[in-house]
């Protein structure tokens, strides 16, 4: 289980991280990401019927929830981010969906300009 801190409870927060976010597509998943004005790093998991039926959806949730604890360190201090499971995620073991998320949340962590060599100091010019 995630801890209560870590994770996206409202609707408003999930509409506006895959709105207004940065995005990240693997062939399991995507990752959205969005700064947000606290130190504060929150996920969501959203998986569809789209993925399988109910013991489907439970098992691809169950191996998210699980990726995610066990990389929580390398989440980007001050984000909202949504892992958004697609229809490959129902045949993929739990290597395939962490190599994924890795690689997804690296790239959109780095679009949102969450990763520390991606801020734009005042005065500098962007690359």
């Amino acid at each position: 289980m995630l801890p209560a801190g870590l994770r996206l409870r409202r609707s408003s927060d999930f509409d506006a991280t895959v709105r207004r976010g940065a995005r990240a597509g693997r062939r399991t998943l995507v990752v959205h990401c969005r700064a947000v004005p606290t130190d504060a790093t929150r996920v969501g998991l959203v998986v569809s019927r789209a993925v399988g039926g109910a013991v489907v959806r439970n098992k691809v949730r169950r191996r998210l929830r699980g990726v995610v604890v066990e990389q929580r360190t390398e989440l980007p201090a001050g984000a909202d981010v949504v892992v958004r499971a697609l229809p490959p995620a129902a045949e993929a073991g739990y290597a395939d969906l962490a190599a994924d998320f890795r690689s997804a949340l690296r790239s959109a962590a780095s679009r949102a300009g969450l990763l520390p060599g991606d801020r734009v100091s005042a005065g500098e010019a962007p690359r």
